[in-house]
């Protein structure tokens, strides 16, 4: 947490305060009660914010939430924050229309039990909408982990989430200018599911 804490502490945004560019494309089918895994510095919840969702962001990083309260007053909306540890978190039964997770990366047993959460947590009929950094992303040099157990892998996706409808699956390369740490050709993963 102290990593992320000192990332944040400055009143810069380091990812910038602009939507992600492949959420932005897809935020129509989100609807109702929107929860955000891992948000940062709020671009992405205070996006949804604007479109008339009811959203939650979870972060373990305070000063990250204190920014995304910072944002949201300032776009004139509200985010519900929640200091959430993902290797902690409690997830309840059928609790959300729609979850989100934009580059959120954790070590591979925190990563399954958050997809395994994700499964648990949102309705039927809810989608889930990701768009991670791939296991090809480090040589790219444009933002993410430097550590390969940090990043995701299409079966992370395409088996864990097999028995959903899965609405859109991508691996490859993307250009994203997302504040000073996302930046440059870089190479992602996006997905997206339907509860059945």
């Amino acid at each position: 947490m102290t990593m992320w804490n000192d990332r944040f502490k400055n009143e810069k945004y380091v990812y910038g305060t602009e939507p992600n560019v492949f959420l932005k494309e897809k935020q129509s089918l989100l609807s109702g009660e929107v929860l955000s895994i891992a948000e940062g510095e709020g671009r992405n919840a205070v996006f949804l914010a604007d479109q008339g969702l009811s959203v939650t962001a979870w972060d373990y990083a305070e000063f990250g939430l204190d920014k995304v309260d910072k944002l949201a007053a300032k776009q004139n909306v509200r985010v519900n924050t929640e200091l959430v540890d993902l290797a902690e978190a409690q997830w309840q039964q059928n609790r959300w229309d729609g979850i989100v997770n934009v580059f959120g990366h954790f070590p591979g047993e925190i990563r399954h039990k958050t997809i395994k959460g994700v499964k648990e947590a949102l309705k039927p009929g809810g989608y889930f909408i990701a768009e991670v950094y791939s296991r090809y992303q480090i040589p790219y040099g444009s933002g993410g982990p430097k550590e390969v157990d940090f990043l995701y892998r299409p079966e992370d996706f395409l088996q864990e989430f097999s028995d959903w409808r899965i609405v859109h699956f991508f691996m490859g390369e993307v250009t994203r200018h997302e504040g000073d740490l996302h930046n440059g050709l870089s190479h992602v993963i996006q997905f997206i599911g339907q509860k059945p």
